[in-house]
């Protein structure tokens, strides 16, 4: 089987050495996506709500060039860096993931890279026709 790389039309490439997100027999990998990315001020990366948004973001359209989206989301790691934040992170994911429920850990890391509050990883399926 092939392993492809999976890189969003437009987006830049990574700066560590890591794709954006892999895919393999029907599988999306993909890597890490911070709620803040560097040269944003706090008042520009936003509070735990804004950046949670933005973290599924990236995610979606690293699945979208992939072939797949959200509703295919098998698993994901949710990185937070105050577990006093998880209410209001699940509450953001919650809404935007609605009714689907992917399996999913929650893990308290303390600092992130940049600052960032929050780092989402998932595994998808490909939609399949």
């Amino acid at each position: 089987m092939t392993i492809n790389i999976v890189q969003p039309p437009g987006s830049p490439a990574p700066a560590g050495h890591y794709s954006p997100a892999i895919e393999h027999g029907g599988t999306v990998y993909v890597s890490g996506q911070l709620g803040r990315g560097p040269g944003l001020t706090d008042a520009q990366a936003g509070d735990i709500r804004v950046q949670t948004r933005r973290a599924l973001a990236s995610i979606e359209a690293i699945l979208q060039a992939a072939g797949t989206d959200l509703a295919n989301v098998l698993k994901m790691n949710v990185y937070i860096s105050d577990i006093d934040l998880w209410p209001a992170c699940n509450e953001q994911y919650a809404q935007i993931l609605g009714s689907h429920r992917p399996a999913r850990a929650i893990i308290p890391t303390g600092a992130l890279h940049y600052g960032a509050l929050v780092e989402i990883d998932a595994i998808a399926a490909l939609r399949h026709p």
